[in-house]
């Protein structure tokens, strides 16, 4: 009987530790389950910040790589244009010495030849003149400038040459162009330029004759003067002797007008924008009645010819061409003194002007009639231009 019992008991406890058993494996399994599951989480949000982390590094990285890139082809940029400086530089520098050497060539070549030889002087004057001018050039012959024979003898002893500069008419071989053909064979004071004559082609009639000048003479100084201002040969050459050592000078008083822009102005300008908005003032530049350029200057002139831009007034056109140049500009307002009282009270205490002309008629007002008179109160007398030192 007891052992019945004692059976039933084992088979009790038996059952009840197997099913103690089952839920303990449960209950296990379920939670290695969960911590599996969780670990799986965390792993997957690791990933997510590394690829985060990843991309944000990467995208800085290129930014930077950008910003390295920019900044090179800034330096880049800087190189080339300091580059271009100083080629530019160059270039300029040796035109200038390539013109000095095309002197010195034709100043060697040329010594055994008259017709050809490029006579060596002090300077050269160009009187600006026109078809219709000859009583202009009568009053100035009858005044400061010397004729015959005493312009032939202030050229060889004082290195001075004087003439009139006049191109051709449109016509090959019209009447004004004879009337200056009878006109220079009976004073020989004429200079003929390869231009056609115009009011309006005065900044290519300047640029000619620099050009011919330096072909012509070896001069230290080229002058452009108009036929209506009155000079005192003397004091432009002493004034000039000052600076014969520099090797680019332009001389003249300087200015700077207003750039007109309407279309009835008599001096308008067409190219206006250029020079910024509506108001503004040229650049510096001498007065066109009278300047001086000193050799280097006229012969850049004659080798860049071809691509020298003109403007509407040939003062302006000038002092365009020598911007951006080793130039110095020298404002002598001895060469635009008034006209008599102004020039007559200088002339009484000894300090005479290079030239004299009314600002208000860009000339000698009237001067046909009053060249002598201007010359007779303002002239500083027949011997000072031989007794200059130069």
């Amino acid at each position: 009987m007891k052992t019945k019992i004692s059976k039933r008991l084992s088979l009790t406890w038996v059952s009840l530790l197997c099913i103690s058993c089952f839920f303990l494996g449960a209950m296990f399994n379920s939670r290695f389950r969960g911590s599996d599951s969780g670990s799986q989480l965390m792993l997957h949000r690791r990933d997510q910040e590394v690829n985060v982390v990843t991309e944000e590094y990467a995208h800085e990285k290129k930014k930077s790589q950008e910003k390295d890139v920019i900044q090179e082809v800034l330096k880049t940029h800087k190189a080339i244009e300091s580059l271009d400086k100083s080629v530019s530089m160059l270039q300029k520098q040796l035109s200038v010495r390539q013109s000095h050497q095309q002197i010195v060539d034709v100043a060697t070549t040329n010594t055994s030849t008259e017709g050809s030889q490029r006579k060596k002087v002090f300077m050269v004057i160009g009187i600006n003149t026109a078809f219709s001018s000859r009583q202009r050039r009568d009053s100035l012959r009858d005044s400061w400038m010397p004729q015959g024979e005493k312009l032939e003898k202030l050229e060889k002893e004082k290195g001075i040459v004087v003439k009139f500069m006049i191109g051709h008419s449109a016509v090959p071989h019209s009447i004004v162009d004879k009337e200056i053909d009878s006109e220079d064979a009976q004073y020989k004071d004429f200079y003929r330029l390869d231009h056609v004559e115009g009011y309006y082609n005065l900044s290519a009639k300047t640029k000619t004759f620099f050009s011919s000048a330096v072909a012509t003479w070896d001069a230290e100084f080229y002058v452009k003067i108009d036929d209506d201002v009155h000079v005192n040969l003397g004091m432009l050459a002493s004034t000039l002797a000052l600076h014969r050592h520099k090797p680019r000078v332009y001389i003249g008083c300087m200015k700077s007008g207003p750039v007109l822009t309407k279309k009835t102005a008599k001096y308008r300008e067409p190219e206006f924008w250029k020079f910024g908005e509506e108001g503004n003032k040229y650049f510096r530049h001498a007065t066109g009645q009278i300047y001086a350029i000193s050799k280097d200057l006229a012969t850049y002139i004659s080798n860049n010819q071809p691509i020298l831009h003109k403007y509407a007034n040939e003062d302006v056109t000038l002092g365009s061409w020598f911007l951006g140049l080793e130039v110095e500009h020298i404002d002598d307002r001895n060469f635009c003194c008034g006209t008599p009282p102004v020039c007559e009270m200088r002339a009484e205490v000894g300090d005479v002007c290079v030239a004299s002309f009314d600002w208000k008629f860009s000339g000698v007002c009237k001067s046909v009639d009053r060249m002598w008179l201007v010359h007779a109160v303002c002239g500083e007398g027949d011997q000072a231009v031989w007794d200059a030192h130069l």
